[in-house]
């Protein structure tokens, strides 16, 4: 199977000067490099069919990508332990280095009471500090957060996005 062209197909998509590089899908846990996940995946669905969480579907070219708005990541590894085509890497020492993101739709950054996201986090990444005057203002402690995506489904607003440390800079 031949790659495909993320430039020409952004293009084809409406999003002119959407490139890989500043934009690439979420990819599965263990993940190479974009252009080496490009080249090694063939796009053949293992890893889609063995994933527990269904968090895995087909995306642009048919190669696997995260979607997050039903269910989270468990890093289980049976995504990895089908792949064959060296895809994904279980030798890589993290899963990812995606981080959630918080936007300025979050309904605390407008002053009004939710917890949704810190419910659902279950490393505690993302806190709530009491403010003066009795509201909270909303944390997130990046080196807490795995990138599981547990807390975009339960988020009203959809304020919260994961994304790679490059993306979010």
């Amino acid at each position: 199977m031949t790659a495909v062209d993320q430039h020409k197909r952004a293009l084809l998509f409406g999003r002119r000067g959407t490139t890989p590089a500043t934009a690439p899908p979420v990819r599965p846990p263990w993940a190479l490099a974009e252009p080496a996940f490009l080249t090694a995946c063939t796009a053949c669905g293992d890893c889609i069919r063995a994933c527990p969480e269904a968090v895995l579907t087909r995306g642009a070219g048919r190669y696997p990508e995260i979607d997050f708005t039903q269910n989270a990541c468990t890093f289980c590894r049976r995504c990895v332990q089908s792949c064959e085509t060296g895809a994904l890497d279980a030798n890589l020492p993290i899963p990812w280095d995606y981080r959630a993101a918080i936007s300025d739709q979050c309904l605390l950054k407008s002053q009004v009471v939710c917890q949704s996201c810190g419910d659902a986090c279950e490393t505690e990444a993302i806190r709530f500090r009491p403010q003066p005057g009795g509201s909270l203002r909303i944390e997130l402690q990046a080196d807490l957060c795995t990138g599981c995506g547990a807390c975009l489904a339960p988020c009203p607003t959809n304020a919260i996005t994961i994304q790679s440390p490059e993306v979010a800079a």
